[in-house]
């Protein structure tokens, strides 16, 4: 009896110590999910190093965004693009520019009215070619996006974010939650 009752007893501390090693496995999976599922609002992005920026960008993606090149207007990815969504920095991901208000220039490159949040952008004086310019880098991945200029639609604000696509990723309204993008799409509905 007493063999029986000892084997008992070491069966149920076994069953406790699998639900509990269970338990603790789920929790850390859960844990595990949580931190590779944050939102944009909750990440920090941070710059790439230089390798990784070589190996992750197309070589005209490094120019315009390491070299401060600019891409040729009319044959770039976004300035005719009229779908819904958010335009993020392509060397770190973080957003910058929703669709919201991207207007049509009449440049060849994606205009924008303002940026998402002012201070995710650094603006610096530009002389280069013999002109004085504005120009716009992302403040985390210090990427050059382009220029501004004071000659945007005066009902937004009167200036153009005048941007070059090859800094920007531009990730649709229907792919912004499953991308973590989904706090900025109530921005999408303000006109």
């Amino acid at each position: 009896m007493k063999s029986f009752i000892l084997t008992a007893a070491l069966l149920l501390t076994n069953v406790i110590v699998m639900a509990q090693v269970t338990r603790s496995n789920q929790l850390s999976k859960k844990t595990d999910m949580n931190t590779n599922d944050k939102t944009a609002s909750e990440k920090k992005f941070e710059k790439p190093d230089d390798v990784t920026l070589r190996s992750k960008l197309t070589a005209e993606q490094y120019a315009v965004t390491q070299q401060n090149a600019t891409e040729r207007a009319f044959k770039n990815e976004y300035w005719n693009e009229k779908r819904e969504g958010i335009y993020v920095d392509i060397t770190t991901g973080e957003p910058l520019f929703i669709s919201t208000d991207k207007f049509d220039s009449g440049c060849g490159w994606p205009s924008f009215s303002k940026p998402i949040d002012k201070s995710l952008i650094m603006e610096k004086s530009d002389k280069s070619y013999g002109m004085n310019r504005t120009e716009v880098r992302s403040k985390t991945g210090d990427a050059h996006l382009g220029h501004v200029f004071n000659d945007g639609p005066i009902a937004k604000g009167g200036l153009r974010y005048c941007i070059n696509s090859a800094s920007l990723k531009f990730i649709p309204k229907e792919k912004m939650k499953e991308e973590g993008y989904a706090d900025y799409i109530p921005l999408l509905k303000k006109k």
